[in-house]
């Protein structure tokens, strides 16, 4: 390990632990905004671990994060909650290699449609099932969870995220994953099984947000299809992702944080302009910062760095 990755490691550490202390304010108003951030920074860090080097726009998220909290909200009474999130991590990891299987031949938009259909597919099936089946479209999730414990959980995962985005970017997944998305072509010629690959990181995608979904799943309490699978969630997460930037690991966390704040403020004062906000703020960064806050910013140091020189 060089000096600037341990450097960074440290670093690292610190904020880690400066945000673990958050809980301890006493403050409900912050604690809740601290399970929204650490959630969406799972969320979309995750989504770039995928989208970001293969370049695919996978509006998915909402489907995966559903699952997770569909299962703890059917089992929590009959199995313990430590299995569940296990079950809910196997789940997302097996159905994201599943629709990859099946997708991930497919390009552009269009993949796109495919993943964004996925959540309301799985949604009106769940529906189905609890209208036939269960006689109620709603679960209760009765737990002794307070939101500190749900923050604490969240942010070991984003620290768990962070390892695994960091193992493979050193990798030899990260490396084929590098080359798939400067050309797929070339590295199919070069040997690289891209299906494979891609498949792989895919189910680390949603293996990661099934187990956010299994997670927040006591913070609801009453749980409906409805509200596990809102489609909002998936383009919030591609929203945040892509305004930070996608090329470096931490690069979302830039986006994460503000983008929530925006969207509380909104919510709060102006409910019904929440869908409208999302569709200019997507414009904005696809015009603006196509490469993210953290795009922009290094070349803007590299332009500053030569003209210097």
């Amino acid at each position: 390990m060089t000096s600037r990755e341990t450097r960074t490691l440290v670093i690292a550490v610190i904020l880690f632990g400066l945000a673990a202390l958050l809980p301890f304010s006493g403050n409900g108003y912050y604690i809740s905004i601290g399970v929204t951030i650490a959630m969406y920074v799972v969320l979309s860090t995750s989504w770039a671990l995928f989208s970001g080097p293969t370049h695919y726009i996978s509006l998915a998220t909402a489907a995966f994060y559903g699952l997770g909290t569909m299962i703890v909200a059917t089992g929590i009474e009959m199995v313990p909650y430590v299995v569940l999130l296990l079950i809910s991590a196997v789940a997302g990891a097996v159905m994201a290699a599943l629709v990859g299987l099946a997708t991930l031949r497919l390009s552009g938009v269009y993949f796109v449609i495919f993943t964004l259909g996925l959540a309301e597919m799985i949604r009106q099936l769940v529906s189905w099932l609890q209208n036939n089946l269960g006689g109620s479209r709603g679960l209760y999730v009765l737990t002794d969870l307070t939101e500190e414990h749900i923050y604490w959980e969240l942010l070991a995962l984003a620290g768990f995220v962070f390892l695994i985005g960091w193992w493979i970017g050193r990798s030899r997944l990260g490396f084929a994953m590098r080359i798939i998305g400067n050309d797929e072509t070339v590295a199919a010629h070069c040997g690289i099984n891209t299906a494979r690959s891609k498949i792989l990181l895919f189910m680390v995608s949603g293996m990661v947000a099934a187990l956010v979904g299994a997670l927040l799943a006591p913070r609801w309490t009453y749980i409906e299809p409805n509200i596990a699978f809102s489609p909002l969630l998936s383009f919030e997460v591609v929203i945040m992702a892509l305004l930070g930037g996608t090329k470096r690991l931490w690069g979302p966390l830039v986006g994460v944080i503000p983008f929530t704040i925006l969207l509380e403020v909104i919510e709060a004062n102006y409910p019904s302009q929440t869908i409208l906000v999302l569709g200019i703020a997507f414009l904005l960064i696809v015009y603006l910062v196509p490469h993210g806050v953290v795009g922009r910013l290094e070349q803007s140091f590299a332009k500053f760095r030569k003209g210097g020189n």
